[in-house]
């Protein structure tokens, strides 16, 4: 029973989180007008969100091996729903940032707790099962987030929306106390320099490349940003090298099988990440289509996300390879990909189908299977920073991937139509024909190169995950329970799951 408590626990933050993350940006007009805000003050509201969310991951996932998962996750939720609640009450634009800066610090807890929860309670087909309901729910949150801000702020107004967040931290906070402590096996001290080079690094690259759509690529704000950040990484993987209980175990990376999982989350998120963010403006720009219609269009990818998940649990329960199901879930995403090319000005929804339900399809065998099998590969008293780093893996990608589909259409338009207009046809605002033929050009270009490196990036994936050795990823001399831990998953089937 508790085990099924735990499982709802988890699934409703799944869902609230992504949520607040995709739907914030739908209400940013009716906040910049009521507490008269504008710029990057305004942004942050979903720029600050996203910066803590993707920094701290790792870090809270650690802290959840140490301290307890339950006690960590908790402390998510309950500043979530702090965060939340704060940011609807808030007077002015100041409170607001510094509201959704602690938000996200608060769904970093309960992202990278969720998924090291699921690890240590289920084992085998459970486990396989847990997941693939993880994967669903998440792509619900995704899917129907803007959907819901919008209704909310629409009816009830932009406060609401925070309330309504907020209140959904509070259930996750008070289903916490179901939940059976996991994790702390071991008490250690904090490793406090790696813990700030780690998320210092990290969120000057973020901030750097959410801010490389207004400043440019080659800009000294963008570049200074990039070199600190890098600097500061730099700096963590040398503090990790020498210290005796690293946020992050640098061994981890010696499995190749989990490296494997890992790339198989950037891959998923290059294939489908961007196109999915940019292609309603381009049919409500070039096709001149409505915007409900364009939202119903994207239906055709969602949807497939939305039920593939739950399958693909199935088939591997039943003893299709986990390597083979990726392998495939990732080249359909490439042929979709290449599919989509068929773009052209006043296309219709239907001729949208077979590429876009292709993409789904691909992209929803694969969120089945990522998180379950990349957390096979380790041993349970790491699943907490195991689940952090997929999940910064995962993060860090989108951003890069949003960032650079928009910067790269801009460049190819720039060459078309001149620097002045490219952005704004790049964001669909079409003045005539041919602009249209222009952005479609630019568009399929675009595509073809996503093809290329999907397809590439999945047989990279098939090579790493037919690695027959595992390396160990802890030091064979560190107990559990009162005997040596394998922290690879030397027995080939990893805690109960199948590679």
């Amino acid at each position: 029973m508790r085990n099924k408590l735990t499982l709802v626990v988890v699934l409703l933050g799944c869902l609230a989180l992504p949520m607040s993350m995709s739907g914030t940006a739908v209400a940013l007009p009716k906040i910049g007008t009521a507490l008269n805000a504008s710029g990057g003050a305004l942004q942050w509201v979903v720029t600050g969100y996203f910066l803590t969310a993707s920094s701290f991951m790792l870090v809270t996932g650690s802290l959840g091996d140490l301290f307890g998962r339950r006690r960590v996750y908790r402390i998510g939720a309950a500043t979530f729903a702090l965060g939340n609640l704060v940011a609807a009450l808030t007077p002015d634009i100041l409170l607001l940032d510094v509201a959704r800066t602690a938000t996200g610090v608060g769904a970093a807890g309960v992202m990278a707790g969720g998924g090291a929860f699921l690890a240590s309670t289920f084992t085998g087909a459970e486990r396989t099962k847990a997941f693939a309901a993880m994967g669903t729910i998440a792509g619900v949150g995704m899917a129907i987030g803007p959907t819901l801000a919008g209704w909310l702020v629409g009816e009830l107004g932009w406060r609401a929306t925070f309330g309504a967040f907020g209140v959904a931290g509070l259930l996750v906070l008070a289903g916490t106390f179901a939940m059976v402590e996991a994790g702390a096996e071991r008490r250690a001290r904090v490793d406090w320099g790696g813990a700030v080079t780690f998320i210092a690094g990290l969120a000057l690259v973020m901030l750097a490349i959410t801010q490389s759509s207004r400043a440019g690529w080659t800009s000294a704000l963008v570049l200074g940003l990039l070199a600190g950040g890098a600097g500061l990484l730099t700096a963590f993987v040398l503090v990790e090298q020498r210290s005796p209980n690293p946020v992050l175990d640098l061994t981890l990376l010696r499995n190749r099988r989990f490296v494997g999982w890992l790339l198989a989350g950037v891959v998923m998120v290059l294939g489908f990440g961007g196109m999915m963010s940019y292609l309603p403006t381009y049919l409500q720009g070039a096709s001149a289509m409505r915007v409900r219609d364009s939202g119903v269009v994207m239906l055709m990818t969602t949807v497939p996300m939305l039920l593939l998940p739950t399958l693909t649990g199935r088939l591997v329960n039943r003893g299709v390879p986990p390597r083979l199901l990726i392998t495939g879930g990732l080249l359909l995403i490439a042929v979709g990909n290449a599919w989509l090319t068929v773009l052209h000005p006043g296309v219709g929804g239907w001729e949208l189908f077979g590429p876009l339900a292709t993409v789904g399809i691909g992209s929803g065998l694969a969120i089945g299977l990522i998180d379950a099998q990349a957390m096979n590969q380790i041993d349970q008293s790491r699943a907490g920073m195991a689940a952090g780093l997929v999940n910064t893996v995962r993060g860090g990608t989108q951003t890069l991937v949003l960032a650079l589909f928009g910067s790269v259409l801009i460049t190819l338009l720039t060459g078309r139509v001149g620097t002045e207009q490219a952005g704004r046809v790049a964001t669909g605002e079409v003045a005539g024909p041919e602009d249209a033929a222009r952005l479609t050009e630019a568009w399929q270009l675009v595509l073809w190169g996503i093809t290329g490196l999907t397809a590439l990036g999945a047989l990279v994936v098939a090579t790493l995950l037919a690695a027959r050795k595992t390396v160990r990823t802890a030091p064979p001399e560190r107990m559990l329970s009162g005997r040596p831990v394998a922290a690879g998953c030397t027995s080939g089937r990893g805690f109960g799951g199948q590679r």
